[in-house]
């Protein structure tokens, strides 16, 4: 059995624009949060070509590119360290460490590791990079 189309519930705001329906209402009728805000309507207004000269933001910018370079290089290298012996050298690779487990199955556990340790370091050069980021608001006076 279908709805009647003529008939419509009374509480139907649908055909009112701004609706709480609307899935982009026309008016707003709250503030609207920061992530929406347009520069010109943003009151902490940052001149970014100021910032972009601040010696405090480009050892920012340096350190975080030395660690995120040197991360990505060392990661590659270790990745591809795996294929290559077990291609050129199967005979050094098949050799068993204990039981049925040999150096190319404990090679690539040992991927999973590098892998938690590389992240470990991030988070930890994080934590520099947002007290390197925080002198720079504290120097701009910016929450």
């Amino acid at each position: 059995m279908s709805p009647d189309p003529s008939r419509k519930s009374p509480a139907d705001l649908t055909p009112s624009v701004g609706a709480a329906t609307d899935i982009a209402p026309l008016g707003q009728t709250q503030p609207k949060p920061p992530h929406e805000l347009t520069a010109a309507e943003d009151p902490q207004l940052v001149d970014w070509e100021k910032v972009a000269a601040m010696d405090e933001f480009r050892a920012l910018l340096k350190t975080k590119l030395k660690f995120i370079v040197s991360a990505t290089i060392f990661f590659v290298v270790y990745y591809f360290a795996l294929p290559v012996p077990v291609g050129y050298a199967p005979a050094l690779m098949e050799k068993k460490v204990f039981g049925v487990v040999n150096l190319a199955y404990l090679f690539a556990l040992s991927q999973f590791i590098m892998a938690w340790a590389v992240a470990a370091l991030y988070v930890r050069a994080a934590g520099r990079f947002d007290k390197m980021a925080q002198a720079i608001l504290a120097k701009l006076k910016i929450k």
